[in-house]
């Protein structure tokens, strides 16, 4: 693990130390994938079970993904074009015998195997709601859909900050429908999502986003989705204040996949879509910053809220 002297770096490197230390975390050798502890997946199934408490009574689908998804449907997307820093795309071996001894052969030679791999039909989910659209294609109902997601995600950013995996869990609410519905989605959700967090003790800023777009086109979307508030996120505190952290995102897709997929509304035109997303490692990381590293010697309140009283 290569570690920079500068504050922010040394802040990242304590806190990740700390957790290790409490058993929170298990580092596996490689940065930004962890096991994680029944503490720690405790706090993050009692905060699932929040979010749901706080969003049943607007009746969502419930659909769950794997953390996998069609490689024909993911080059539908922009994402190669516009995150291929971030991509994982899964390969295996798929030849006979004889290719399989040179697999093992450049292996014990310490030569780069994964030359002998090829490509297969998935590749690891970007976010929850990605394997979504190329389901809705067709005639949306009166109303819209409004999907309950959540779902492994994979980014690939190795980094010694413990708050940014490479593999963790996005829960999202995704509203397909008109432009007005899209956004009053984001717009309901990013206010709910501010009370809720800090009903768990959680001091949040709001604040206007952009995705990491790749490369100097990428700059422009980043400034132009900035430009149009189409992005905001909820950012705290976790290792240090130097360096806040998103733990919730609200984003308004205006047509983007709609366009892609065929999504319609009933009027004939083409969908928007909206989506907000709660990342439960960070959010678990937040609270064991802010409360400590003991779910039971936290604030009532915030124990009362996640059923730990």
């Amino acid at each position: 693990m290569c570690i920079s002297d500068d504050p922010i770096s040394q802040a990242h490197k304590e806190y990740l130390e700390a957790l290790f230390d409490a058993g929170l975390l298990i580092p596996s050798g490689v940065d930004g994938v962890y096991g994680r502890s029944g503490v720690f997946e405790d706090v993050i199934e009692r905060f699932e079970r929040y979010v749901t408490k706080m969003g049943q009574h607007l009746d969502p689908e419930v659909i769950r993904f794997p953390p996998v998804m069609a490689r024909q449907q993911y080059e539908c997307t922009d994402h190669l074009a516009t995150f291929p820093d971030l991509l994982g795309s899964v390969h295996s071996f798929t030849g006979k015998e004889r290719d399989h001894i040179a697999l093992m052969s450049k292996k014990e030679a310490g030569e780069d195997w994964t030359s002998c791999l090829q490509a297969t039909e998935v590749v690891l989910a970007p976010a929850a709601c990605y394997a979504l659209y190329p389901t809705a294609t067709g005639v949306l109902p009166e109303h819209g859909r409004l999907i309950d997601l959540t779902s492994f995600v994979f980014r690939h950013e190795p980094s010694i900050d413990p708050a940014r995996m490479q593999s963790f869990r996005m829960r999202e609410y995704v509203k397909l429908g008109s432009p007005e519905q899209a956004l009053a989605h984001r717009d309901y959700w990013l206010q709910r999502a501010e009370e809720m967090l800090n009903a768990v003790g959680l001091k949040v800023k709001k604040v206007v986003a952009n995705d990491p777009f790749f490369g100097r086109g990428g700059r422009v979307m980043a400034a132009t989705q900035r430009e149009q508030h189409l992005k905001y996120e909820l950012e705290i505190p976790i290792a240090t204040g130097d360096k806040p952290t998103a733990i919730f995102s609200a984003n308004y897709h205006m047509d983007h996949f709609s366009k892609t997929f065929g999504i319609k509304t009933m009027d004939g035109n083409t969908a928007h879509t909206a989506c907000v997303g709660f990342g439960l490692e960070r959010i678990a990381l937040a609270l064991f910053k802010t409360h400590g590293f003991e779910p039971q010697e936290w604030p009532e309140g915030v124990r009362k809220v996640l059923g730990l009283c």
